[in-house]
């Protein structure tokens, strides 16, 4: 619990910072503001709709400010509970018996609910801002496994490695050969299972690494293939499989939808240099090359969209799989033979228990 608590504070405090910030230039413009309505004759009025723009994008953070405070100060008591808990089991080692077991176990369950509730409200939240890349090996995750796959086609066999250490001095653990070959680079492992597009197919394969055996095959009905609706860089990139915070899902266009992505956003897959999922929003990159950015974000859960202006450093050039892990909160990507690892900050509209009943 007190692990949790550690990163539930810092990911609230780096939020929370940011939103202090965003709260000193909005003061900042508002100052301006007013100069420039005193006395807009004296200046262009292009200059003056940029200002009054700009306000309206920082105006809905002002609502929040208040809940990353109160917020804050929960996690503060929390801590302090932590502390107090620490301390009644210290005393507990030195004279057993002082204190009863049964309702200090109860204690720690109803902090423990507590915490989990707390950081279910945090789990989720809106794209603001990408950081990074740092650069994890040349040829990635950080969990305790890393799964290598070379290549977008004509190949079966997965390595396997114990630790991220291990990846990068290439020290395998365990080598698979797959029934069948692959196309893409999109594909995941998600519950102890390979997910990944079969070779000259619609077809998705679901490989448990524990028994070595297909535990299913599933075809996506007029899903494009082997390059007939890919991501903009090529690469057999049609079917892109993914996860996020509420389950797995899968990207692709068909000939029914015109070539666009699924869920019928209107959005050319072809035009597409990368996809990822968060939140149950699907957000699309303008480009795999330089000068990349998110550009287009689309809502499953209200069925809208917005366009976006999200930059990212595309450090090497070339991105060929762009995929978001809710665990870690982070973008993974293979950038041109390197494997590289995103930071995303993520923007929190903290539920309170008012809104939940």
């Amino acid at each position: 619990m007190s692990q949790s608590i550690e990163v539930l504070n810092l990911r609230t405090q780096r939020d929370f910072q940011y939103v202090i910030k965003m709260e000193n230039q909005m003061k900042g413009l508002r100052t301006k503001f007013k100069q420039i309505e005193d006395d807009r004759k004296s200046v262009m009025a292009r200059n003056f709709q940029e200002l009054k723009e700009k306000m309206e994008e920082l105006k809905p953070l002002i609502p929040v400010l208040e809940q990353y405070k109160t917020d804050a100060a929960l996690i503060s008591h929390f801590k302090e509970e932590i502390r107090n808990l620490s301390a009644v089991l210290t005393s507990i080692q030195e004279e057993l018996g002082d204190y009863d077991y049964d309702q200090l176990y109860q204690r720690v369950l109803r902090l423990d609910g507590q915490l989990r509730r707390c950081m279910g409200k945090l789990t989720c939240g809106k794209l603001m801002k990408i950081t990074g890349p740092a650069t994890i090996k040349t040829s990635g995750t950080r969990s305790n496994r890393v799964w290598y796959m070379d290549s977008y086609t004509n190949s079966k066999i997965v390595r396997e490695y114990k630790s991220m250490e291990d990846f990068v001095a290439g020290a395998v653990s365990r080598t698979y050969s797959l029934p069948f070959k692959w196309e893409g680079t999109n594909h995941m492992v998600y519950n102890g299972s390979l997910y990944y597009n079969k070779y000259q197919s619609n077809i998705i394969v679901k490989y448990s690494f524990d028994s070595g055996s297909v535990l299913a095959q599933r075809a996506l009905e007029y899903a494009g293939f082997h390059n007939m609706y890919p991501y903009t860089w090529g690469g057999f990139s049609d079917i892109d499989v993914m996860a996020d915070e509420l389950g797995m899902w899968a990207v692709y266009a068909t000939n029914q939808n015109a070539g666009n992505i699924t869920w019928n956003t209107e959005y050319s897959k072809r035009n597409a240099g990368e996809a990822f999922m968060i939140c149950g929003t699907l957000y699309i990159t303008n480009s795999h090359m330089s000068g990349a950015k998110v550009y287009y974000a689309y809502s499953t859960k209200t069925s809208t969209y917005e366009y976006t202006n999200i930059p990212f450093h595309n450090q090497y050039f070339h991105i060929s799989m762009l995929d978001y892990n809710a665990r870690e909160r982070a973008l993974y990507a293979w950038n041109n033979g390197h494997q590289v690892i995103f930071n995303v900050t993520l923007f929190h509209i903290i539920q309170t228990d008012d809104d939940e009943s």
